[in-house]
């Protein structure tokens, strides 16, 4: 029997109630910028990363983890006593070290989608990493999950959702042999994005999202286009235990 595998788009803690409850693959898509900072630090040779809610647990873990290194923002700058923000272009400056990461929304996602099957952070940058661990998974479902911003469930996510719909077209694209790759719930959303995608871009669309404009408030407008870019790193951030009251996260790499 052909291996089959539904893949659904739900934004935010819905999504992640979705994939705990069907025991699914949750893929936690934060464009603009966590999922691609978490993929880079561990592309770059941090080992693992304790992911935390909050810059308390963050500060907390530091001080009976000295030798980690805290990565994170709120507003999209780093927390007071952080050592770097949350840039995959600051990935290198982790110097291979274990890191302490927290931030606004993604982070969050990832936490409360750890008791599903198998909980993943993916985005344009790593997508190709995504589809190897998708052909491989014994998942019968997976949730590719637009993060949208925690606390503002109407925020309107165009990133989040431009990079899964990326993301659910190439996995639909390219099942693994003799496997049956669909699409479930958000079938209208994954339309409407696919449609937008092929007219703007990605590139265009992540620029024109309401997130970019906060980025370039801030003076961070180079990390819209280095999260636009696609397959640049092989590291899956993959769920793969606990640390106090953080998830840690270790890289899943395709073979080969």
């Amino acid at each position: 029997m052909s291996k089959t595998l539904c893949i659904h788009l739900i934004e935010g803690e819905e999504g992640c109630r979705f994939a705990v409850e069907r025991k699914a693959v949750a893929v936690i898509v934060d464009a603009l910028r966590a999922s691609a900072t978490a993929a880079l630090l561990l592309e770059k040779g941090t080992d693992k990363i304790c992911a935390v809610r909050e810059v308390e647990e963050a500060l907390e873990m530091k001080r009976h983890w000295p030798d980690a290194v805290l990565f994170g923002e709120r507003g999209g700058r780093p927390p007071a006593g952080f050592d770097y923000g949350n840039s995959p272009e600051e990935a290198a400056c982790a110097g291979g070290r274990s890191v302490i990461f927290t931030t606004t929304t993604g982070v969050s996602r990832l936490i409360s989608a750890s008791g599903a099957f198998a909980a993943v952070m993916a985005t344009t940058v790593n997508g190709a990493a995504l589809l190897s661990f998708l052909q491989q998974t014994d998942a019968a479902e997976a949730v590719i999950i637009p993060a949208g911003l925690a606390g503002d469930p109407g925020f309107d996510a165009q990133e989040d959702w431009t990079a899964a719909v990326w993301l659910a077209g190439l996995c639909l694209e390219h099942p693994a042999p003799g496997a049956v790759f669909s699409l479930g719930e958000g079938a209208e959303a994954f339309r409407r994005y696919q449609e937008r995608i092929s007219k703007e871009g990605l590139s265009g669309l992540f620029h024109s999202a309401p997130h970019a404009a906060r980025l370039r408030a801030i003076s961070m407008e180079k990390d819209i286009d280095f999260c636009a870019r696609t397959n640049i790193c092989s590291a899956l951030p993959i769920a793969c235990g606990r640390r106090g009251t953080g998830v840690l996260l270790r890289a899943w790499r395709p073979a080969g």
